[in-house]
């Protein structure tokens, strides 16, 4: 059978007799020494067998590959699982400190509203008739850098008339607590104790020189828990109500902070008041002028 061949010198197409495959001679056209290749195509050489070897280790390494991925998900797992308690422990640490910062504020404003007016402010303001119109929280809002909005206040109409509505859904962020799950809504978190003997006493302001007691032993605005009353609403913790009793309900100071309660005593100064306070050392720190000797708290 021929062998049909190109010269590799100068392309000229050739036939040979398969007799003279994996023969030499010159090309008839340019003379060139050529090489016959052997019948099928092969220049006596074998064809490569697989490398077997190769794939082998291919496979391996992508298993390997697998099992290290795999191995860094079920450990990047693990960590993370271990890591979200301290970091929401650090998170609820980070909203406590800013709860404390919103008190402290609260508590310099009433100072400065009793430079200005020789008292704190009374727990609401009445009309003639002794009808409450607005809370303390609206009377500190220019010693909280809100005049601008207090001015917008009709204080001669109740809190939720129509000419204060426009007032009403305004969240104040120094009244909220940001561990609440209603921060973003126009409530407080902030309220004071009204009562006889108390700071506060409903219409009547009460000046530091009535708390006989001290002011570093006696408190005056507590953090409360699941009110949802309107910042501008008179609205506070009954004394004569309270049974004592920390996150005991409506009626008790309470807060989302795990233990207890922050509050702001009447020097200006705030304090964490564990869940486990004795219902007695509480009450003599509400009160103003009983008299009692007030532990270490």
């Amino acid at each position: 059978m021929p062998i049909s061949f190109n010269c590799p010198h100068c392309g000229t197409s050739t036939q040979v007799a398969d007799q003279y495959a994996g023969q030499s001679g010159p090309c008839k056209s340019c003379g060139n020494t050529i090489q016959i290749p052997l019948a099928g195509g092969y220049q006596g050489k074998s064809a490569p067998a697989p490398n077997r070897s190769s794939s082998s280790t291919g496979t391996i390494i992508i298993v390997v590959a697998l099992i290290a991925v795999i191995g860094a998900v079920t450990v990047g797992g693990v960590l993370v699982a271990l890591l979200l308690p301290a970091v929401q422990a650090a998170r609820e640490a980070a909203r406590r400190a800013q709860c404390s910062n919103n008190l402290k504020q609260v508590a310099l404003a009433m100072h400065n509203y009793h430079d200005t007016y020789k008292s704190f402010p009374p727990a609401y303001t009445v009309d003639a008739d002794g009808n409450k119109l607005h809370s303390w929280r609206t009377l500190l809002l220019p010693f909280l850098e809100q005049a601008a909005l207090y001015d917008q206040i009709d204080l001669d109409k109740p809190w939720d008339a129509p000419e204060n509505q426009h007032i009403v859904d305004t969240v104040i962020s120094t009244y909220t607590c940001p561990s609440s799950p209603n921060q973003m809504m126009p409530y407080t978190n902030y309220m004071v104790i009204v009562g006889p003997g108390a700071v506060f006493e409903g219409a009547q302001p009460i000046a530091i020189r009535d708390i006989t007691d001290g002011t570093s032993n006696t408190i005056l605005v507590v953090e409360v828990e699941g009110q949802q009353v309107p910042w501008m609403e008179p609205t506070d913790l009954s004394l004569e109500q309270m049974q004592m009793a920390i996150n005991g309900g409506l009626t008790e100071p309470g807060s989302n902070h795990p233990g207890g309660f922050q509050s702001a005593l009447a020097d200006g100064s705030i304090r964490f008041i564990a869940a486990t306070i004795d219902p007695n050392l509480l009450r003599n720190l509400i009160t103003r002028n009983d008299g009692q000797p007030i532990q270490s708290f």
